[in-house]
């Protein structure tokens, strides 16, 4: 792609609402390093140094989305268990909708657990059921399914990873509500029989899984094409996908076939990058893109997200990098609240501190510039959350606010007291503190502690409130009058 190709098009991605349906699962890791053999048994030691929590399976395709910035909605079934809990507390703090999030209290959530020594995973421990949802449960996903493609869905992904959420019956009838609706349906398929998915808009098999559902030996890139367009049109797909590891991905049209070359640099850990490629395709559907530019953007997505270890997500940005575009300065500051939530956590990890303040900042003057440089000596890194021109407008009204969104976030980037910007649609900051967590939460000598919205958040993970007065006679309300005085001055 072109470079205007490859901007417009991740910036297109966030303008897409995907429904994601499937296995949600619980992903353990247990990081550590291993110096010793156990007198037990010939087996390493791993001594244990830290321990995390993340989205798995279909979480991890809701996780890459997220971090798109696209509207994420969700279907799946849990069991009503710890584990689940803390899947629904993962999601809740995406911003994630749980009304489609069921329970079964007969069923036990999916848990892996993998032990990481020295860069490399040792071994994985399973813990989950693989029952077909069936009766009451599987009748409330299709209802809720249906409502959501009637309620603003671009584009659904069926996450299937065999354990039960999406049975043949009814994923028949989810591929039929979205077709009949012209809403495409990509499915990553498991298990050997793909006729499961005939009739869906694309499928993303790898090599591997395509050579065993096939029975084939995929030797040759000629043997792949054969394979690839006889399975398209067999199973009437409009597009199939088969990612080829470092050979890339080949992408099979009515048309023909187009093949991308693979983008990694370094392959650390292919765990995941299913997900991040049916992510990415998903979204750019969603978003209006064409099939050709879809492929090539999760293309992209798949070389990055190959050098990282772990089930990882991709961001806007390193999208535009790993195409050889170099983001601008507002490209690199400018975030969303999901992207922005994955960076802050990393940065948290590294010992630096936080600080985070809000507002509408609409015609940015001197009082505000004095503020945020104040604010930004609190800590290592200062946050930003501007509101929306819709929350603007509801907070003062039609005429407010003078200065749009866009413009204002790019001016503000060109701070350099300012490390990141993320909008926000809400009346207040407290959905986007839940998922930033900054150390210090600042705002003006106007309010008193008392009045700050988030202030008993920070304060019960350890964090704390900062006061700090803006420059006397300084304010954007004064600036308008002034000007509009000046205005019928003139014309009197």
């Amino acid at each position: 792609m072109t470079r205007f190709d490859v901007k417009t098009a991740v910036g297109a991605l966030s303008n897409a609402t995907v429904l994601v349906v499937g296995d949600l699962m619980l992903d353990e890791y247990l990081w550590g390093k291993t110096e010793r053999v156990s007198p037990e048994a010939p087996v390493p030691i791993v001594d244990v140094a830290r321990e995390e929590l993340r989205l798995g399976g279909a979480g991890n395709v809701v996780n890459n989305l997220a971090t798109l910035g696209c509207q994420v909605k969700v279907i799946s079934v849990l069991g009503d268990d710890a584990d689940g809990e803390q899947i629904k507390m993962l999601l809740a703090a995406k911003g994630i909708d749980l009304s489609g999030v069921l329970v079964d209290e007969g069923r036990v959530t999916s848990r892996k657990t993998r032990i990481v020594a020295t860069g490399q995973q040792m071994i994985r421990v399973d813990r989950e059921s693989r029952q077909d949802v069936c009766g009451a449960i599987a009748e409330a996903m299709l209802n809720r399914y249906a409502a959501l493609l009637d309620n603003g869905v671009q584009a659904v992904i069926l996450s299937d990873y065999g354990k039960g959420s999406l049975p043949d019956e009814l994923l028949r009838q989810f591929i039929d509500l979205a077709r009949s609706r012209k809403i495409p349906a990509l499915a990553d398929p498991k298990g050997y029989d793909y006729s499961r998915y005939s009739g869906a808009a694309v499928i993303t098999p790898n090599r591997k899984e395509a050579s065993e559902a096939s029975g084939r030996v995929l030797d040759s890139e000629d043997a792949i094409v054969a394979l690839g367009t006889e399975m398209r049109r067999d199973l009437s797909l409009d597009a199939l996908l088969i990612t080829r590891s470092e050979e890339g991905m080949s992408l099979f049209r009515e048309e023909g076939v187009t093949h991308l070359q693979a983008q990694a640099r370094e392959v650390y850990d292919v765990s995941g990058a299913g997900d991040t490629v049916i992510a990415v395709f998903g979204a750019a559907l969603g978003a209006g893109l064409g099939f050709n530019a879809a492929a090539e953007m999760a293309n992209l997505a798949a070389g990055v997200v190959v050098g990282k270890i772990g089930t990882s997500t991709v961001t806007c940005t390193e999208i535009l990098t790993a195409a050889n575009e170099p983001p601008s300065e507002a490209d690199r500051k400018i975030r969303n609240r999901n992207e922005l939530g994955e960076i802050l956590e990393k940065q948290r990890q590294a010992g630096r501190k936080i600080v985070f303040t809000n507002g509408c900042f609409d015609l940015l003057h001197v009082g505000h510039v004095k503020y945020l440089q104040a604010a930004r000596r609190l800590g290592d890194l200062l946050v930003l959350g501007l509101n929306s021109d819709a929350s603007i407008k509801r907070l003062k009204g039609e005429s407010r606010p003078l200065i749009n969104q866009e413009e204002r976030s790019h001016v503000l980037a060109a701070l350099g007291c300012i490390d990141y910007v993320v909008v926000f649609d809400e009346d207040t900051p407290l959905q986007l503190l839940e998922v930033l967590r900054p150390d210090v939460l600042v705002k003006g000598g106007d309010y008193t502690p008392e009045t700050v919205v988030g202030r008993e958040l920070v304060e019960s993970y350890g964090g704390r409130v900062e006061l700090i007065t803006f420059v006397d006679g300084k304010s954007t309300t004064g600036i308008i009058d002034r000007i509009l005085a000046q205005c019928r001055e003139d014309r009197s």
